[in-house]
């Protein structure tokens, strides 16, 4: 079930959605070749702490294997929920980091890839094509318009480039939860198609890969690879519709 926000809560879900922004703008340059991305995790936990909210992702999930972490760091050919660890960020790394905030019950979400030192033009490409099918599926959203030309926007300018899209995980409801319906599909599919009305907040969240769009999970029920080791890279902004407009609520603040 859709569940719509008022101007209200969506006020609310901008101001969590402000503090996320704002705390990825001091992260970003610390995600350098030699941290540990166990380190990138305290310093978020710590500054989300300080700031008056709460991690949304730590803790997350099923009760038996629950996430452990405030970040999800993915590197390299590791799709997402990466979980952070002793292991160094190296040069030429591709560092995606997926994170969110609980600001008075309302909940953003947003994540970035991001080159640590300099990367091969192969993974360059893949972020900035990535990155700019996060914007072409924004720009499909509309109040009035079906759910699906979202997914058909990234899907097409991804596949134009010879990338593969990652079907098996998708953007999501948010706002109340982490997650919440509908689904948002990056690629065309055959499932519930409804039409974008204003109240609506998205997370989209194209995730697309060097290779196929095929993905495997570790045996730690987290981390997501690429099944061909190859690369892949994640963007994600929380989005609200209005009646007239749609607002970016994550949108960079100088990054």
């Amino acid at each position: 079930m859709i569940r719509y926000k008022n101007i209200d809560q969506i006020n609310r879900i901008r101001e969590s959605c402000r503090m996320l922004s704002a705390m990825y703008k001091e992260l970003i340059p610390i995600v350098e070749p030699g941290i540990e991305t166990i380190a990138l995790d305290r310093w978020a936990y710590n500054w989300i702490e300080k700031a008056g909210g709460k991690p949304a992702f730590l803790g997350y999930g099923p009760a038996k294997h629950p996430f452990p972490c405030t970040l999800c760091v993915s590197i390299n050919n590791e799709v997402i929920h990466g979980i952070p660890s002793k292991r160094k960020v190296k040069n030429g790394d591709l560092v995606s980091i997926d994170s969110g905030i609980v600001l008075g019950g309302f909940v953003s979400d947003k994540s970035v890839t991001i080159e640590a030192g300099k990367v091969s033009l192969d993974a360059h490409k893949l972020n900035i094509t990535t990155r700019e099918c996060l914007y072409k599926g924004i720009e499909a959203v509309r109040s009035g318009e079906r759910l699906h030309q979202i997914g058909h926007a990234i899907y097409s300018h991804a596949s134009a480039s010879g990338y593969g899209v990652v079907r098996d995980f998708c953007g999501h409801g948010v706002g109340f939860d982490v997650h919440e319906d509908p689904s948002v599909s990056n690629c065309p599919n055959e499932g519930p198609n409804p039409r974008m009305r204003a109240g609506m907040v998205l997370a989209i969240e194209p995730m697309i890969n060097l290779g196929t769009g095929d993905i495997e999970v570790l045996d730690d029920n987290w981390t997501v690879v690429t099944s061909d080791g190859k690369l892949s890279a994640h963007w994600e902004h929380t989005v609200a519709i209005f009646e007239d407009h749609v607002e970016i609520l994550t949108e960079d603040i100088g990054a």
